[in-house]
């Protein structure tokens, strides 16, 4: 059994498809076939069920990719290790970040990382906080930027700011001219929630409580989000970065909310045992010394 061939299998796994898997290998398709069935011969055990289209590991399938994804980050790990010893900042980072969080924070936190560590290469994937947390687990992902709490002691936690909520109104709402707002004073309105999987939901669930009415109409972004309480809705939360002035859509009014406002924090993440913590700290100092506008820093 080789490294070689696990990736097969895992990108067999991923792909749920010969052909595909196949490209991604940078091999042919029957080349990673006569693979793959070799390895099942050798094992004794079938790990994939070709009869399904896409197809899917076995029960004992998905035992061996478990393992043979663990295995893989570490001869990862290895190979970073001695690749980037002597410059930690000289690398790619495959580096996560929620929906709720990229299209508003990324080109500020890009535009930082090139400045201050040229020869980083970050790639980005944009994925619910639950898959995040998987790849981070399986060595997909090597970091991410995550709304907390995040329970996971397998994890760094490296906090960077706090950004707070604050109140989407209809322009039509009785408390659409004023210059802030209680959550108390909302109480009574409807709330407007992203759909299950999103960590703003349930932040935002913590933040005005579950014991009042919501709408079922779920959205699956804060901008159909802002589109539906611009047509009277309902009201939502929205995080600093994600909004706009209220010129830019005349049935929406954005009110901050009276001190002590709610907020959620952020943080990058990654696993304890990855190489060069350097790389983590670096970057995650150089984007606490480089806010964007309407955040906080965290008291240190």
């Amino acid at each position: 059994m080789t490294l070689q061939e696990l990736r097969y299998l895992v990108a067999l796994a991923d792909y749920g498809h010969f052909g595909k898997a196949a490209n991604a290998c940078f091999i042919s398709q029957s080349t990673l076939s006569i693979q793959v069935k070799k390895l099942e011969e050798h094992l004794g055990v079938s790990l994939f069920d070709r009869s399904l289209s896409p197809i899917a590991p076995t029960t004992m399938g998905e035992e061996v990719l478990h393992s043979a994804r663990l295995i893989l980050a570490e001869a990862t790990h290895i190979e970073e290790l001695t690749r980037h010893a002597h410059e930690p900042m000289a690398r790619t980072l495959r580096l996560g970040i929620i929906p709720t969080l990229g299209p508003y924070y990324l080109p500020h936190a890009l535009s930082v990382a090139s400045a201050a560590f040229p020869q980083l290469r970050l790639l980005l994937r944009e994925q619910m906080t639950p898959q995040i947390l998987a790849d981070l687990a399986s060595g997909q992902l090597d970091a991410a930027l995550l709304a907390l709490p995040v329970n996971d002691e397998r994890l760094e936690v490296l906090p960077l700011f706090d950004e707070p909520f604050l109140a989407a109104l209809p322009a039509q709402h009785k408390l659409a001219a004023r210059k802030q707002v209680t959550l108390a004073e909302l109480s009574n309105d409807t709330l407007l929630l992203l759909e299950e999987g999103h960590c703003l939901r349930d932040q935002a669930l913590a933040v005005c409580g579950t014991q009042r009415q919501m709408e079922e109409v779920r959205a699956t972004s804060l901008e159909t989000l802002r589109q539906m309480v611009g047509i009277g809705i309902g009201i939502t939360l929205l995080p600093a970065l994600a909004t706009h002035s209220n010129s830019e859509q005349a049935n929406l009014k954005i009110i901050p909310f009276k001190s002590p406002a709610p907020y959620r924090r952020i943080a990058l993440v990654w696993r304890k045992r990855a190489p060069l913590l350097e790389t983590y700290t670096r970057l995650g100092t150089s984007l606490c010394d480089h806010l964007p506008d309407k955040v906080y820093a965290i008291p240190r």
